[in-house]
């Protein structure tokens, strides 16, 4: 699977957007049982927007990191530990021995060893692991419409902690990484699986390459069939979600992908249009052609086909009986957008782009145009 879409691991990064958090803390009601909560990580991307959905209903925040990303960001907000989640590098995990919590979401873990050194020393310290893999987890090729009890990945070397080659050791060590919680925590660990995460603040450029390109406008090539299938989640539906779990002590495995129904993803395109430049036109420009196209790739849409035709079909029942509720994925749209023109007054370099260069889709358009006219002799 290519990089684009097996890559959900430090891709993670920023929070909900600030205009989002500040509505947050706005509208969410109090928790009955205010918890103690630790986090893993905390100022990426999943970790800021879990932060704010956890103040936002009242509860304490310690987030444990190294100070590296968005040093202070939540200064004054939450309890600060800094270390390393490596036990071996500088003080390792020694600011972790004194406290105790309700629940840890550990939503940087991307090695055994190093989840298992996390979970082996608070597994007396709190009552939930929540540990956040990733739908990659999954043997390839994929089913259509697994649910968690699919086959997961492997590996012949478990040691190995490096991600290889376009990550392909990634799916595998994540499934290491649930095991390695589980197996510290019996009956205690929440195993959540995200499928892309997406939303404002989200410094990968994926799902954000979508809007931004419809608002520059021009003609547009979109890869595929609007019937495809395609699952995202809204960072801020999945942030809100773990608190949940953490709230009401939610134990399993879950896939964590959305929406609640089966989206095309046409109905994504057409949430692009209304918020894009209204001289856009679309291209749509067949899986065959695109295959053939070496070194080209648009992100989060995969082909309904051959080896990932089950990528984007996961079931999420569970995760729907646990509380798992979705935002119109146009709202999702909207906010990004808006998000991606504003940021680069607010936080330099956090809104870059994947997808294509303009210069590569114009030569991609080209050429389709091109193999779409009559052979002549």
């Amino acid at each position: 699977m290519t990089l684009s879409r097996r890559t959900f691991l430090e891709l993670a990064a920023a929070a909900a957007a600030t205009a989002s958090a500040g509505a947050l803390l706005g509208r969410v009601p109090s928790a009955k049982h205010p918890k103690k909560i630790l986090i893993l990580g905390g100022t990426g991307f999943l970790g800021p927007a879990t932060v704010e959905a956890a103040l936002a209903r009242g509860h304490q925040v310690t987030i444990f990191h190294r100070g590296k990303t968005r040093p202070g960001y939540f200064k004054g907000k939450v309890t600060e530990l800094n270390g390393d989640r490596d036990p071996l590098k500088g003080d390792g995990l020694k600011a972790l021995e004194k406290g105790t919590w309700d629940a840890v979401i550990d939503n940087s873990g991307y090695y055994p060893r190093i989840v298992k050194a996390s979970a082996d020393l608070l597994a007396s310290k709190t009552k939930q692991y929540l540990y956040i893999s990733s739908i990659s987890c999954y043997k390839e090729p994929n089913p259509e419409n697994g649910d968690e009890d699919a086959p997961l990945a492997t590996m012949a070397d478990p040691t190995v902690e490096t991600m290889g080659k376009d990550f392909a050791n990634y799916g595998a060590l994540k499934a290491l990484c649930e095991q390695a919680a589980e197996k510290a925590m019996p009956g205690r660990a929440t195993i959540i699986r995200p499928g892309y995460i997406v939303g404002p603040d989200d410094p990968s450029g994926r799902f954000t390459y979508w809007p931004a390109r419809f608002d520059r406008g021009g003609e547009i090539a979109v890869p595929g069939n609007a019937t495809d299938p395609l699952q995202v989640i809204d960072v801020r539906d999945l942030a809100e979600w773990l608190v949940k779990l953490v709230e009401d002590g939610t134990t399993g495995r879950f896939n964590a992908t959305g929406p609640d129904r089966r989206m095309a993803w046409g109905e994504v395109v057409k949430a692009c249009q209304k918020v894009g430049n209204t001289t856009s036109t679309l291209t749509w420009v067949s899986p065959a052609f695109l295959a053939k196209q070496e070194g080209l790739e648009f992100p989060i849409w995969a082909p309904f086909e051959g080896d990932t035709k089950g990528f984007h079909t996961w079931r999420n029942a569970r995760a729907l009986k646990a509380g798992l509720r979705f935002r119109p994925i146009g709202t999702t749209v909207k906010d990004t957008l808006a998000w991606f023109k504003t940021q680069e007054k607010v936080e330099k370099g956090r809104n870059k782009l994947a997808g294509p260069t303009a210069e590569a889709e114009a030569k991609l358009l080209i050429a389709w145009h091109e193999s779409l006219k009559p052979k002549v002799g």
